[in-house]
C-alpha cells in the first residue's frame, strides 16, 4: 500500500480539520435549532422552523458551483479563506438573531460561505493518484466523526451557552480553520491552483450519469437527515418530558459505530464498494419505514436511529471519495462543485419538505416520506458503476 508523504499528511490532515471545524458548525445546531426556533417570533409555523433548518442549504447550493469554479481560476484556498469569512458573518447574524426571521437570514449567510468543493479540490491537488482515495477517506471519516461529536454535543451546549452561544462559538472555530489553511496545509505547486489548465466544461461533468447518480445520491442522503431533524427533536422532548436528552444521542451515536465500522471494512479492504453503497441504502430505507409505519416506543425510536446514523456516516465518508476517483484532474472543482450543491440543495428541500409535512401530517408523515424518497434512492443506486473516469476529450 503507498503511503503519504509528510506533505500529503499535512494536506489531508489540515483540511480534514478544516472541514471538520465548519461542519461542527452546521451539525451541532440539529438537534435543538427546531425546539429553539419554535419559541421564537413566528415559530408557531412548522414549515418556517423547517426553513429555519435548511435555509442555508439553498444558499450552499447556490454558490456552490460558482465558487468551485472561482477555486479552478482564481486558487484554491483564496476562495476558501472568502467561504470562511462569510460563514463568520452568518454566525454572528443568526447569534444576535432576535425572531425566526433573523434565525433564517443568518443561517442563509452562512450557507453562502460554501467552501466544500474547494476544499476537496485543494486536497486533490496536494495529493498523488496513488493516494487520493485514502486521503479522501481521512475527511469522509472525519466528517463522519464530527457529526457524531456534534450531535451529542449540541444539547450539551445549548444548556450550557444556548443556541446563540452555539453560534458565536462557530465563529471561533472558523477563525482556527483559517488558521489550519494559512499555516499548516502546504501551498499546492500543480498547475490546476495557477489556473493554467482550463477547467472542463459543466455540460461533461453533467452528462456523466455515474456521476448523476451520485450526486442524487448525497442530494438524498441531506435531505432526509434534514426532513427527519425537524420531527425527531420534538418527537424526543414529548417523551422525555420537555428535555433535550444528550445522553440519547450518545447513545444512539456511539452504537452507529458499529455498524459503520464493518460496512467501511468489507467496502475498502475487500473491495465491495457498490454492494456497500447500496446495502446502505436500504439500511436507511429499512429506518424509515420503521420509524413511519411502526408505533416506535423510546427503545424502537433508539434502535430505528441506531441503523440510519450507521447507514449515514458510511455513506457521508465514502461518497466524495467516489466522486474524486471518478472527476479528472481539470475537472474536479467543478465536479465537488456540482457534487456539493447537490448535498446542499437536498439540505434546503428537506427542511422545507419536512417542516411542512410535519405541520399536515405530524412527525409519522415526516418519515413515510423519507422512506418513500429512501426507496426512490435506492432503485436509482443499482445500476452505478464502480470505477469509471469521465471523458474530458
Amino acid at each position: 500500500m503507498v503511503s503519504f508523504t509528510q506533505s500529503e499528511r499535512r494536506a489531508s490532515l489540515g483540511l480534514a480539520s478544516v472541514f471538520s471545524l465548519r461542519m461542527f458548525g452546521l451539525f451541532v445546531i440539529l438537534p435543538v435549532v427546531a425546539l429553539y426556533a419554535n419559541s421564537m417570533p413566528g415559530g408557531e409555523s412548522a414549515t418556517l422552523i423547517g426553513l429555519a433548518v435548511g435555509i442555508y442549504g439553498l444558499t450552499q447550493a447556490i454558490f456552490q458551483i460558482p465558487l468551485g469554479r472561482l477555486s479552478d481560476y482564481w486558487g484554491r484556498k483564496k476562495t476558501i479563506y472568502l467561504g470562511l469569512l462569510i460563514f463568520i458573518l452568518g454566525s454572528l447574524v443568526a447569534a444576535s438573531a432576535d425572531s425566526l426571521l433573523w434565525l433564517c437570514i443568518g443561517r442563509a449567510i452562512q450557507g453562502a460561505g460554501a467552501i466544500s468543493s474547494a476544499v476537496i479540490a485543494l486536497n486533490a491537488d496536494l495529493t498523488r493518484d496513488e493516494v487520493r482515495t485514502k486521503s479522501m477517506a481521512v475527511i469522509g471519516v472525519t466528517i463522519g466523526l464530527t457529526f457524531i461529536l456534534s450531535i451529542v454535543l449540541g444539547p450539551v451546549l445549548d444548556s450550557i451557552v444556548g443556541l446563540p452561544g452555539i453560534f458565536l462559538i462557530t465563529a471561533l472555530l472558523t477563525l482556527v480553520a483559517m488558521a489550519i489553511v494559512c499555516f499548516y496545509v502546504p501551498n499546492p505547486t500543480s498547475v490546476d491552483e495557477t489556473g493554467d489548465v482550463a477547467p472542463v466544461k459543466l455540460t461533461i461533468i453533467l452528462s456523466n450519469r455515474d456521476l448523476l447518480r451520485l450526486d442524487f445520491g448525497i442530494f438524498s442522503l441531506h435531505g432526509i437527515l434534514m426532513a427527519m431533524f425537524v420531527s425527531i427533536p420534538f418527537i424526543l422532548n414529548g417523551m422525555e418530558g420537555n428535555v433535550v436528552s444528550w445522553k440519547f444521542y450518545l447513545l444512539v451515536m456511539l452504537s452507529s459505530i458499529l455498524i459503520m465500522l464493518p460496512l467501511m471494512m468489507v467496502s475498502e479492504r475487500f473491495g465491495y464498494r457498490k454492494f456497500v453503497f447500496v446495502l446502505s441504502i436500504a439500511l436507511i430505507t429499512l429506518s424509515q419505514f420503521s420509524l413511519g409505519l411502526l408505533n416506535l416506543g423510546y427503545v424502537g425510536l433508539a434502535v430505528a436511529l441506531i441503523i440510519f446514523f450507521g447507514a449515514f456516516n458510511m455513506l457521508e465518508a465514502s461518497l466524495p471519495s467516489w466522486v474524486s476517483r471518478i472527476a479528472e484532474p481539470n475537472s474536479k472543482g467543478t465536479a465537488l462543485g456540482v457534487y456539493s450543491t447537490s448535498q446542499y440543495l437536498g439540505t434546503f428541500v428537506g427542511g422545507v419538505a419536512g417542516g411542512w409535512i410535519y405541520q399536515q401530517y405530524t412527525g409519522q408523515g415526516v418519515f413515510v416520506f423519507c422512506a418513500g424518497w429512501a426507496a426512490l434512492w435506492l432503485l436509482v443506486s443499482m445500476s452505478i458503476s464502480d470505477n469509471k473516469r469521465i471523458s474530458v476529450s
